[in-house]
């Protein structure tokens, strides 16, 4: 009988919780965040004139109601935009909500009409950050003696809205199929075609002394679009972009700009605080912290920080994106979440990182690029000494086995799991890079961008030089190429060939290049012999970078162009790299040159001025580059150095040898280079170069340091702008270069201006320099006389105890890409043909 009751009572409950549950409203799902994707923690979900609930770590949550009348939900999160939906009574239903990141300032409640001044004086919430500050550096990583950790990675780079006409047009049929692979679940509402992936795991440790950082990286895979792009240069601009994001230090380096840190030392400064409310997770109570850019054309973030009140005062969660007016350039958004977790220590540590950025070219754009980054982090081990072994060695050590991962190892360190359309994107792309079609319209765009034509095995270019001019060749065409991987891995063939129909003179160039690491030449890591000869024309004292010398833009030049030489040059060199840090060219160069234009090479010969045709040298050399942490993008024929805040220091040794293949002088040359970018946060960057050389030997005039000069109208960097070509020369010499961006830290602050989001810029060049007297003309004899006018004036000067100083002021990102500068030159305003203002300008892209 008792059994018997039991099963009844059984079956009586069951009964009644049907008829109950028939009889409540019950609502569930997962709230996100509406740009990431990640999961929002603490979201307050409840029924409008009803009680409500709180969402759990993962974002999901569970609403129930008895009260059939109530048939609206509100989910309200601080800093975000609050979301209502309209639910059906008496029934289950689930309804996920990706909620969006509102202003800060509007998660403030204003009793009065009016808003009152801010003031950080006896602010409750300026207090509480004042405290995190205090408590910044007990709460980051290197508080502990060891950490080590497990970390998944993925860059992903989407396309927005693909254009129906692009869709539709006729040359890009045959790639429909990549662009049906739209995902969903990046930006809700918005359908987005994935084109690129990333996926890197490791295995990370930290030692705080002797201080180091060690990276084991166990897998990586990432889509390849062949040889068309350079997939690792592509990696190594985006890992400068989406930099690591640490809120504890001062400074976060976002596309290659500096944001201020909502907890850095002067934040309180920059930022407004305000206390939105108190809640309790896992039983440690915390504060909602709203903050927002006092400036909003500063690069500051607005957003919400979960404060901990356990007397760590930890960062918990952070929710952060940028203002809208922000002076960033092709930036439609910005967003930056993170999630902490306590560990047993009772500190929190950072589990989760997302940063993505919407690119487009202006606002209103239909089109855009996304680029997201995800790091997940798991396994913490703190304070677990590693083995002094683990730290030996370069800092990032890539395991023989990162190719050969696994689809299986990749399911278990993924976190999260790649969607539906970034898993396609792999065999999408591998199948679009098989297509003639896409080889064609690859050929075409590296034609345009490049200035390259691949023809397989051999390559015709630079498209820009095939056409200049000068006043010592007149108009001069020029053909050339090089050869490719599939010619030869291992061996590299380049030349060209050139005429002035002026001078009517061919020139010529042919190189040719082993490379001992069977890959390009011009791919890291260098490791390549080559010979080559030439016999050009060239501008003494002009040096350009990442361009060629005859590129028709650079034809056009001020004031008098005529000082030339014709060169004869056999130069052979091997180079070698060492990791991204080190790397040396050891070398040798006979060089012929010969007077052209209305330079001529005289010099005494008893009481008469006799003419010297030419000047042979043969030179050995040797130069080491250190430049630590070096990032750069690999262009066809050149890096583009990607420029951050670590040195990179050069020295050079040349030593000049007589009688050895008919080189006429003994000397030797010494040259310390040392580039430095130092990051000012809301003052923007300085980017500094200082320089000297010494000369030690007899020698004339034209075998010394010929001081770079530039007769353009564009702005050269390492250039002299307003000295005119081989008007200084030196046999020793110090050299400082200053070039200050202020990222519009005045200009947006001025009302009608700052909607231009224009950048100031200001620079200094200073050159002290000097001859010895048995190198000087006007007391050696003997050696070649300095150039004269027509007038017979002097063209060729040497500096004296005045040093060379040219400074400028300007504005740049007008337009979004162009600088403009006003040069003044200060000194030396007395030599013949000078210039002392001018401007010029410069483009450039950048964020």
């Amino acid at each position: 009988m008792r059994k018997i009751g039991i099963r009844i009572l059984f079956v009586l409950l069951l009964f009644t919780s049907i008829i109950y549950s028939s009889a409540q409203t019950i609502v569930k799902g997962i709230i996100k965040d509406a740009v990431s994707q990640q999961p929002l923690q603490s979201v307050s979900i409840y029924f409008k004139g009803g009680k409500g609930v709180t969402s759990a770590a993962d974002g999901s949550y569970t609403l129930v109601t008895n009260n059939s009348r109530l048939t609206s939900v509100q989910f309200s999160y601080v800093g975000y935009k609050t979301v209502s939906k309209t639910v059906s009574p008496n029934r289950e239903q689930t309804i996920d909500v990706g909620l969006e990141v509102s202003d800060a300032k509007a998660n403030v409640v204003v009793k009065t009409n009016r808003r009152g001044k801010y003031t950080n004086k006896n602010n409750p919430a300026v207090e509480l950050i004042r405290q995190v500050i205090e408590n910044k550096d007990k709460n980051r990583m290197t508080a502990y003696d060891y950490v080590s950790y497990e970390q998944y990675e993925k860059m992903e780079v989407l396309l927005t809205k693909t254009p129906e006409k692009l869709l539709k047009n006729k040359f890009l049929k045959n790639f429909e199929f990549v662009f049906q692979n739209d995902d969903t679940t990046k930006i809700q509402g918005r359908a987005m075609l994935p084109v690129y992936i990333d996926e890197v795991s490791s295995q990370k440790y930290f030692r705080k002394n002797p201080q180091k950082n060690k990276t084991f990286i166990l897998a990586e895979k990432k889509v390849n679009f062949g040889d068309y792009l350079d997939v690792e240069g592509i990696n190594s601009y985006l890992d400068r972009m989406y930099e690591d994001v640490d809120v504890y230090e001062n400074n976060i380096s976002l596309l290659s700009n500096q944001f201020l840190s909502p907890i850095s030392d002067m934040a309180p400064t920059f930022y407004r605080f305000y206390i939105a409310d108190t809640t309790e997770i896992d039983g440690v109570k915390m504060v909602r912290l709203n903050f927002s850019p006092r400036n909003l054309n500063d690069l500051l973030f607005k957003g919400t920080l979960f404060v901990t009140l356990d007397g760590n005062y930890s960062i918990q969660k952070l929710v952060m994106s940028i203002s809208k007016n922000a002076n960033l350039n092709f930036v439609r958004e910005l967003h930056v979440n993170q999630n902490f977790e306590k560990g047993p220590d009772g500190r929190y540590r950072v589990v989760m990182s997302s940063t993505i950025v919407e690119f487009a070219f202006s606002e209103g754009s239909k089109t855009g690029i996304v680029g997201e980054r995800t790091v997940s982090f798991k396994n913490y081990a703190i304070n677990q000494p590693q083995p002094d072994s683990i730290f030996k060695g370069e800092s990032v050590v890539r395991l023989k086995t990162k190719t050969d991962a696994s689809e299986a190892f990749w399911i278990e360190h993924r976190s999260p799991q790649l969607s539906g359309p970034e898993a396609k994107v792999y065999s999408n792309i591998d199948s679009l890079t098989h297509l003639k079609s896409f080889k064609t319209f690859m050929d075409v765009t590296t034609l345009l961008f490049a200035g390259y034509k691949s023809f397989g095995a051999y390559e015709v270019g630079p498209l820009n030089s095939f056409y200049s001019f000068n006043p010592v060749e007149g108009f001069r065409i020029r053909v050339g190429g090089r050869t490719t991987p599939k010619f030869n891995n291992k061996i590299y063939l380049e030349n060209y060939v050139a005429y002035g129909f002026k001078d009517e003179k061919w020139k010529y160039y042919v190189a040719a290049a082993y490379s001992f690491n069977h890959s390009t030449i011009y791919a890291y890591p260098l490791n390549y012999l080559k010979f080559s000869y030439q016999r050009d024309t060239k501008i003494p004292g002009q040096e350009l970078q990442y361009v060629v010398e005859d590129n028709f833009l650079l034809s056009f030049k001020r004031g008098n162009n005529d000082r030339w030489l014709y060169n004869d040059i056999f130069k052979t060199e091997y180079v070698r790299e060492f990791g991204k840090d080190f790397a040396y060219t050891f070398g040798f160069k006979n060089w012929k040159q010969t007077p052209a234009g209305v330079i001529s090479y005289l010099k005494l010969n008893g009481a008469n001025l006799v003419n010297v045709p030419d000047l042979t040298t043969s030179e050995l050399s040797a130069e080491f580059t250190w430049s630590p942490h070096r990032q750069f993008y690999q262009g066809k024929r050149f890096r583009i150095p990607i420029i951050n805040k670590y040195p990179i220091i050069k020295l050079r040794y040349i030593s000049g040898i007589k009688g050895l293949l008919n080189g006429e002088y003994n000397y030797h040359n010494l040259n310390l280079t040392v580039n430095k970018r130092f990051m000012l946060s809301q003052l923007g960057y300085a980017d500094t170069k200082l320089e000297g050389g010494y000369i030690f030997g007899k020698l004339p005039y034209p075998l010394m340091t010929v001081h770079r000069a530039n007769q353009t109208y564009s702005y050269q960097l390492d250039s002299y702008n307003l000295m005119n070509f081989l008007e200084f020369v030196s046999d020793q010499y110090a050299a400082l270069t200053f070039d200050q961006h202020f990222n519009g830290f005045f200009l947006n602050k001025i009302p009608l201006l700052k909607k231009l989001k224009w950048r100031e810029v200001a620079s200094a060049k200073i050159l002290y320099g000097g001859v010895r007297t048995e190198n000087n003309p006007d007391f050696n004899s003997s050696t070649i006389k300095f150039p004269v006018d027509k007038a017979g004036l002097p063209t060729t000067y040497i500096l004296n105890e005045t040093p060379y100083i040219e400074v400028s002021a300007g504005v740049s990102n007008i337009f979004k890409l162009l600088r403009v500068d006003f040069v003044k030159r200060l000194t030396y305003l007395d030599h013949p043909g000078v210039t002392e203002w001018g401007i010029r300008t410069r483009v450039k892209f950048d964020f």
